[in-house]
């Protein structure tokens, strides 16, 4: 495979067509998503396709919503046809005049603002630590990033200058945990930074931690996404976490009807589901153990983790790419770096058979 073949997979994962097209085979297994394989059992559920959503229900929605996050205020809660789409509407609304993204990360930052400056974590003092001398916090499993925190080795002085950040920077928009390495920044350092910019935290791979949503603000903005956690990215739904005066105008520009009737069903049903989402959370953790054995047991560099995936290091990894889908296993390969790919988790032990059986394939 070229390398211009393989940019195919580098914008999104989920290209399953077109791994079928280039490699043939039906029954793939897709890992290069990072959404949760088992979906939240919609048969119940009224999607409601022949009314419009009710103002009263999606309110009902943004209040299921708001308790899942731990969120005092479901004013502050805003329901959106996916945070994708709200990254670029928020881009219009805050109008920055020197945005910066943390890089690398998820391409659809750069995509909602395109003329932002990358930064490293680094340069806005972030720092990495080993998770098992410093674990994580609040039920968010990940690589550490912190700073300021009783317990952790003490960061750089916050302010723009000290970490790295020009002078005249007014928005700041990365992940945590962040794509594709799973590193979970600080919160106490996300709002430091708050007070001399905004700053976007995309949270899409947060749950089930409520995260810095219950400290979101006009200046820290935070983004949820629904579909990952439940394992239904298809209902297109999402939201965005902020003040009230930020959260009116975004309703404002979103209309009547930001969001579709079976997604405020659906995710209305699905917040309110405790005892599901409880499982839901046991079995992202199982099958995470389950997954780090096989890789770890094909002696593959294991660099980076959230709940819902896994990165790892490989000299080799356009032919273990290509390994993996001749096996119909799809996994998520990156264009900036390309020694490295991200596997998901895999559903139930016929998934985890194949993918063993793939990497000793590999390894031979």
């Amino acid at each position: 495979m070229t390398p211009r073949d393989l940019a195919l997979f580098h914008a999104h994962g989920g290209r399953v067509e077109a791994a079928r097209a280039a490699f043939g085979r039906a029954d793939w297994i897709d890992l290069s998503t990072g959404i949760a394989p088992w979906p939240w059992p919609v048969a119940g559920v009224d999607p409601g396709w022949e009314r419009l959503p009710e103002p009263g229900a999606i309110a009902a929605l943004e209040a299921a919503a708001a308790d899942a996050f731990g969120v005092a205020d479901p004013a502050q809660v805003v329901a959106v046809p996916g945070t994708d789409l709200a990254m670029r509407v928020l881009a219009s609304l805050l109008g920055a005049k020197r945005a910066c993204v943390v890089r690398p990360g998820y391409a659809g930052h750069l995509a909602a603002w395109p003329d932002a400056v990358a930064v490293s974590a680094d340069a806005v003092g972030v720092q990495t630590f080993d998770q098992d001398r410093f674990p994580a916090q609040a039920g968010i499993q990940g690589n550490r990033c912190c700073a300021g925190n009783p317990g952790f080795p003490p960061a750089r002085e916050n302010g723009t200058a000290e970490t790295g950040l020009s002078l005249d920077s007014d928005l700041l928009v990365l992940a945590s945990p962040s794509n594709p390495d799973g590193r979970v920044t600080d919160p106490a350092l996300l709002r430091d930074l708050s007070t001399t910019m905004t700053v976007v935290v995309d949270e899409a791979y947060a749950d089930p931690a409520p995260g810095l949503s219950p400290r979101a603000s006009d200046r820290l903005i935070v983004l949820r996404s629904f579909g990952k956690f439940y394992g239904l990215p298809g209902v297109r739904l999402g939201f965005v976490v902020a003040g009230q005066d930020l959260a009116i105008r975004l309703r404002a520009m979103l209309g009547d009807w930001p969001v579709s009737s079976a997604a405020v069903a659906i995710g209305t049903a699905a917040y309110r589901d405790h005892g599901w989402r409880q499982a839901q959370a046991a079995r992202i953790a199982e099958t995470g153990t389950l997954l780090d054995d096989v890789l770890r047991g094909a002696g593959l560099d294991l660099i980076g983790h959230a709940p819902l995936f896994r990165l790892i290091a490989c000299s080799a990894a356009t032919r273990l790419f290509e390994t993996l889908a001749r096996h119909a296993i799809l996994t998520r390969p990156f264009a900036d770096q390309p020694d490295r790919l991200r596997i998901g988790l895999p559903r139930g032990a016929a998934g985890l058979v194949r993918l063993a059986t793939a990497l000793e394939e590999f390894s031979r």
